[in-house]
């Protein structure tokens, strides 16, 4: 097994690196890494202009069931207010790369932390030919338990053998998931699972937020209700397009999060190529269908910048 050290250095690297310890426990802490202020440089991804990727969900208008069989010709893309045109529109033609973000802290155990690798295994069973799966887990602590792959066994067997410990540095692990998102050229979906909020990352959330709005991984948000309101989770998932569901118990996480991976293979994924535009800044983005009176979900915009 190997360990994700996110460095809050000069760019924010990310290495992968064996550890070999008498516990065997592939853990590296966030506070033995050297930080580097968070003025002095963000953690970032660069978005190239050629091409813009929006994952869109196209429902009935009361919130029902998904809309298939769309074409470019029936989408509409406005970027700061300039229509676009749609070059192409993909429908579960690309492979999906599901990265698991998994809160690990003190609070997740027992019958929670049962219902938690209950709902992963279900997910894992739901993937098909050419989905790629990986694990990233988060207490105070930020471990990889499996890279992206198209074998789902070292993700399932990571699953089985976490257990909770620690603080909980969910922006810390939400950036490390994200990253591992970008990797690869298919469609990435990340899952966040946590049952409180942050107590320990190094990272700010604005930081992470500004990364996401350069990214196209769309992330969806679980959490445990509370009295405590997720707000990185909600503007995260309102950046990337995504969506945050507060869950009474974790008996449902397995509904949960196949109900994720259903909803996510029936968004579209528009492509274009930005014309009157500036090459950089933020770009508003309005999504919408032609001539049909239906709920579009998509991102708000995007922050391009040139490399």
């Amino acid at each position: 097994m190997w360990c994700l050290c996110v460095s809050v250095a000069a760019f924010f690297s990310v290495s992968f690196v064996p550890l070999v310890s008498l516990s065997r426990v592939p853990i590296v802490s966030l506070s033995r890494v050297p930080i580097v202020s968070l003025s002095q440089s963000q953690p970032s991804f660069s978005s190239k202009v050629e091409a813009v990727r929006v994952d869109v969900l196209v429902t009935e208008r009361d919130g029902g069931s998904a809309i298939l069989g769309l074409g470019p010709s029936d989408f509409e893309v406005l970027d700061n207010g300039v229509p676009q045109q749609v070059d192409l529109v993909s429908f579960e033609q690309i492979p999906l790369n599901v990265i698991l973000v998994l809160d690990m802290s003190d609070s997740v155990a027992g019958e929670r932390l049962d219902h938690l690798r209950g709902a992963g295994a279900a997910l894992l069973g739901a993937l098909k030919k050419g989905d790629q799966a990986a694990l990233v887990t988060f207490s105070h602590l930020v471990v990889l338990g499996a890279g992206l792959t198209g074998d789902v066994e070292p993700v399932a067997t990571a699953i089985d053998t976490v257990s909770g410990s620690g603080d909980t540095a969910l922006v810390d692990g939400t950036y490390a998931g994200m990253m591992i998102g970008e990797s690869d050229a298919g469609r990435a979906l990340l899952i966040v699972f946590s049952d409180g909020v942050d107590t320990s990352s190094w990272l700010s959330p604005d930081a992470v937020l500004d990364a996401a709005k350069r990214s196209d991984v769309v992330v969806y948000g679980v959490t445990a209700r509370s009295r405590l309101k997720p707000e990185f989770l909600h503007d995260l998932t309102s950046f990337t397009g995504g969506r945050l569901f507060e869950i009474e118990k974790t008996a449902n996480l397995r509904a949960t999060f196949l109900g994720i991976l259903d909803e996510f293979r029936h968004r579209y994924l528009v492509s274009y190529t930005p014309r009157g535009v500036a090459k950089d800044g933020w770009h508003r983005l309005d999504v919408r269908v032609r001539n049909r009176r239906v709920t579009v979900k998509a991102r708000p915009g995007y922050l391009a910048q040139t490399p």
